[in-house]
């Protein structure tokens, strides 16, 4: 029988009583009626708090996102489609956080920062820009060659930055944004089909043949100096969307068996607990799924491991939190509220005394954590939890509400966090960034609108190119 607590407590006396079919006395009537009260009170104070919670954290995502988004928006070069490397220190334009910028810009449509018109001339002055810049295999006043772009580009020219290298994996970047546009912006319109033109010819030209191998491995990339790198793609890393791309070409295709090669040289340990495939930096288990949805689908090697890439990934976030935990280089601050290596900027190139004696400290570099690499100095990378959202909503949006909170404006600004900083490094309160990069901030966007709504995910499940090349790889299952 339902009771109501506005009942007087003859009427609770009599009712328990009925229903219980023994004596009740007053007393025990007053505790019974206590415990209800007490047990609703809880009851109501716990939903309220999860409430609040989930209200917070969607709040948080919303303005980090946003603030995350002008990056993008704000700092990059209207005609060119150009995004800096870094802001505030003036730099060079990065390829692959132009890729990134790409994708920004649904995330932005979606969310409400920008209207479609908007979003879409941006996309096709991007597009026709790339396009029609010079390419060639000149030293200099060029874009890039065969397809491929130069790692970095001059911000006011779009040509090749110094001697830098002709890259498989950025270009692998901006294809993958550039592709998420040809899906994301189909409509009739005149500028959303020239936008799905411009981004056949610019995939349909890369000649990723070229750039492979006699081992059978695509190189890291190319200098009209002097040739190819000696190094390859091998082992797990961020070019698991590169090798999906090349095998998926309809025109320069690298063979599909170029895949199989690639995973027989990963290294399945455990570390911290967690029996993944190992590779240190958070960001090698994070770009490729920032465009592919792994869940449910497996190539031959994570079948033989009964998990998915995906799962792989989760476990690799979980592995490097439990290290950071742990804190074997007495670091400070580190916790689990606070962790994530991957490659960011750092404090200093040199060792310092420090309150936990001397520390050798660096600048940028690719920070990690796994069984056979460990390279730590204190500095922690917000991307390294952001990046992860997907794959540890709960631990990763700890972390960073945690930072925004403890650390304020001296990490969390305009656009939203700062890319690194260290509480150890022998300054007062430590060394915090001033600079937000690109390429770490596209993640921290995109993987929380993949936890939000998946929305990048959804897109890219629509591009022929992703599905063909998945397939060819021998990708099964799942929403394939």
């Amino acid at each position: 029988m339902a009771l109501s607590f506005k009942q007087p407590i003859q009427a609770l006396l009599w009712t328990n009583a009925s229903i219980m079919r023994t004596p009740v006395t007053f007393a025990k009537i007053i505790i019974i009626c206590n415990g209800i009260v007490l047990l609703s009170s809880c009851q109501q104070t716990s939903e309220n708090t999860a409430s609040m919670q989930v209200e917070n954290s969607s709040q948080f995502l919303h303005d980090l996102q946003e603030r995350t988004f002008h990056y993008f928006w704000d700092l990059t070069d209207h005609e060119t489609g150009l995004v800096p490397d870094r802001a505030p220190t003036a730099s060079f334009s990065s390829v692959a956080a132009t890729g990134f910028g790409l994708t920004a810009y649904i995330v932005g449509v979606e969310r409400d920062f920008i209207s479609r018109e908007e979003a879409a001339t941006r996309v096709l002055n991007t597009l026709k820009f790339h396009y029609e810049a010079p390419q060639g295999e000149q030293v200099s006043g060029i874009i890039g060659y065969k397809g491929f772009f130069y790692h970095f580009l001059d911000p006011a020219t779009g040509h090749r930055f110094k001697e830098v290298e002709l890259s498989t994996i950025d270009t692998g970047l901006l294809m993958a944004g550039i592709l998420s546009c040809q899906s994301y912006f189909n409509r009739p319109n005149a500028t959303e089909k020239a936008i799905r033109e411009l981004a056949d010819k610019l995939y349909r030209r890369v000649e990723w043949d070229w750039a492979l191998n006699d081992n059978g491995t695509l190189s890291m990339g190319w200098f009209p100096e002097k040739g190819f790198i000696e190094h390859s793609w091998q082992g797990y890393n961020e070019a698991m969307i590169l090798l999906v791309l090349a095998i998926a070409s309809p025109t320069h295709p690298i063979p599909a068996e170029s895949w199989t090669k690639w995973t027989k040289t990963y290294r399945w340990a455990n570390f911290q607990g967690y029996e993944y495939v190992n590779f240190g930096p958070l960001f090698g288990h994070q770009y490729s799924h920032m465009y592919v949805d792994f869940r449910g689908i497996q190539d031959e090697y994570m079948r033989s491991k009964g998990i998915d890439y995906f799962e792989n990934s989760k476990r690799a976030t979980l592995a490097n939190r439990a290290y950071c935990i742990e804190n074997p280089g007495g670091f400070i601050g580190y916790g689990p509220d606070l962790w994530g290596l991957t490659a960011c900027d750092g404090p200093f190139n040199g060792e310092k005394e420090t309150a936990i004696g001397a520390v050798q400290f660096a600048g940028y570099w690719a920070r990690a954590a796994a069984i056979n690499e460990i390279r730590d100095d204190g500095t922690i990378a917000p991307t390294a939890a952001g990046g992860s959202l997907a794959f540890t909503p709960q631990e990763s949006l700890a972390a960073l509400m945690h930072m925004k909170n403890e650390y304020g404006d001296r990490l969390y600004g305009e656009y939203g966090f700062k890319d690194a900083f260290n509480l150890t490094y022998p300054e007062q309160s430590g060394w915090f960034d001033k600079d937000y990069l690109g390429i770490d901030q596209g993640p921290i966007l995109i993987q929380a609108e993949n936890y939000r709504t998946e929305l990048i995910w959804s897109i890219m499940k629509e591009n022929p190119y992703i599905v063909e090349g998945l397939k060819k790889a021998g990708f099964t299952g799942g929403w394939l």
